[in-house]
Order: C-alpha cells, then sequence, then structure tokens
C-alpha cells in the first residue's frame, strides 16, 4: 500500500507524507496468536499505540527496534530496508517502563553510554551528554549515582541517554507508566517539546488514551495481533469503533 501525500487513514494503517516508518506485512507468532502488523508513520510524527494487554504492542515495538526477528514482511526507516540489521545498526532509539541505568555509574555515565558503551568520549562527546542532561532538567546532577536520584530522575537520565544517540525514531513502551500522574504528565509533555525540537518520529505504547490525546498526532488500536483501527487520535476516540476499541475504552462519561 503506498503512502499518501496527505495525513490520513487507509486500511487501518497511519498515512503521512515523507514516511520515516513503514511497516509492511510484518508477522510474528507468539503461543497460538499470529500477528500481522502493516503501518506507515511519517517523519517528525507522534504514533500512540494502545489496545489491552496481551495485544501485540510492545511486539509491535521490539520488531521495529531489532529484538524480536520477524517470520516474513519488512521494516523500513528512512528509505532503507533494516529488517536484517540487528538493533544497534537500526536508527532506532528505545525507552522502556525499566530505565536500565547501571547503578555503579553516574548520570553523566550512564548518559555516555548512548556514544560509546567503552565511555571514551572526546570533549564534543562530553558536551553532548552535558547538554542532553540540562536539556531534561538534570544539568546539576550528572555525578549522581541512580541510587541517589528518584523514580522520574532516572527516567530523564535515560531519556537524556535517548538524545545523545540522536537517531531519527524514538520508541517508548510505556516508560512512565510507573510514575505518579502529575509526574508521567511532566514527561509527556518533556517528550512532546524534544521531538518538535529534534524533529524526532515518536512511536508511543501506551494503555491510557489520555497520554496518546496528550501527545500523539495519530493513534492505532491494536487487537489480536492486528491494527484494527488507525487515525487521528481524537477523532479514532471519539468514534469508538470498532466494538474492540469501544470495549476497550469502556462506558462513556455521562
Amino acid at each position: 500500500m503506498a503512502a499518501s501525500a496527505r495525513s490520513g487513514v487507509f486500511g487501518g494503517t497511519v498515512m503521512s507524507e515523507a514516511p520515516l516508518l513503514q511497516v509492511e506485512a510484518l508477522s510474528f507468532r507468539y503461543e497460538d496468536m499470529t500477528m500481522v502488523f502493516d503501518l506507515t508513520l511519517g517523519r517528525g510524527d507522534c504514533l500512540a499505540v494502545l489496545g489491552p494487554s496481551g495485544a501485540g504492542k510492545s511486539t509491535l515495538l521490539s520488531l521495529i527496534a531489532g529484538f524480536e526477528k520477524p517470520l516474513a514482511g519488512r521494516v523500513v526507516i528512512a528509505g532503507q530496508d533494516v529488517t536484517a540489521r540487528k538493533p544497534a545498526d537500526r536508527p532506532v532509539t528505545s525507552l522502556f517502563q525499566e530505565h536500565n541505568l547501571f547503578a555503579h555509574l553516574s548520570a553523566e555515565e550512564n548518559v555516555g553510554l548512548g556514544l560509546d558503551p567503552g565511555l571514551r568520549l572526546d570533549a564534543a562527546q562530553r558536551r553532548a551528554v552535558a547538554e542532553a542532561l540540562a536539556r531534561v532538567g538534570l544539568g546539576d546532577f550528572g555525578r549522581r549515582h541512580p541510587a541517589q536520584l528518584s523514580g522520574g530522575q532516572r527516567q530523564r537520565v535515560a531519556l537524556a541517554r535517548s538524545l545523545v544517540r540522536d537517531r531519527p525514531l524514538l520508541l517508548l513502551d510505556e516508560p512512565f507508566s510507573a510514575l505518579d500522574p502529575g509526574l508521567r504528565l511532566e514527561m509527556l509533555d518533556l517528550v512532546r517539546q524534544l521531538q518538535a525540537e529534534r524533529g524526532l518520529t515518536v512511536v508511543m505504547v501506551s494503555h491510557n488514551p489520555q497520554d496518546a490525546l496528550r501527545i500523539a498526532g495519530h493513534s492505532a488500536f491494536v487487537y489480536d495481533g492486528r491494527i484494527l483501527a488507525a487515525g487521528p487520535t481524537r477523532a479514532l476516540l471519539e468514534a469508538r469503533e470498532p466494538a474492540e476499541l469501544r470495549a476497550f475504552l469502556g462506558p462513556e462519561p455521562a
């Protein structure tokens, strides 16, 4: 299915000008579920992937990132087929609920891992680390270790590490779901600001439709290993179709 010149929904697929991400007939089998995904996302867009637990949302992100190997299909990023590439060789950064910081390293060292796993950083790279920490509000916390940081601060360090990697596609697998509501919204707003500043393309898995409304221009509803519906977030949620989406959203407010 070819990309459209305008944003919209075609056959359950988000279409947008100048696609950055194309997922084409990507299939995967987990236990007794066969998943098949088709998705096209424009450069600089933000897509929320919604759906019940076990629907295949995180699997979709893992296939895009290369952590899972598909049975068939392709992943194309910035015009390049990356289906056979290892995760480290894809222009993708992933941020998970578990921040994956190393307890024995400082915040700035954890961020520096995004540039060099051996932490052999030159002066320009050290400046990039300091700038990334400052951008997420942790400019004075670089020497602190994870145990000296709050949960929200640790996620900010993980986000700063994503920034220094400077990859065009950012995958978020519910990284803020364990945070208090106010802090979660603060982190979502920070992601939205960084996306706009850097022109990032973002795919965010969430159980929370309100998170999607806050930062995602488009959303896709995943159910039983398929994208059943996709389109502009508010229109999709207000339409409440198909029935599986309606059941996921629950009763309409009185």
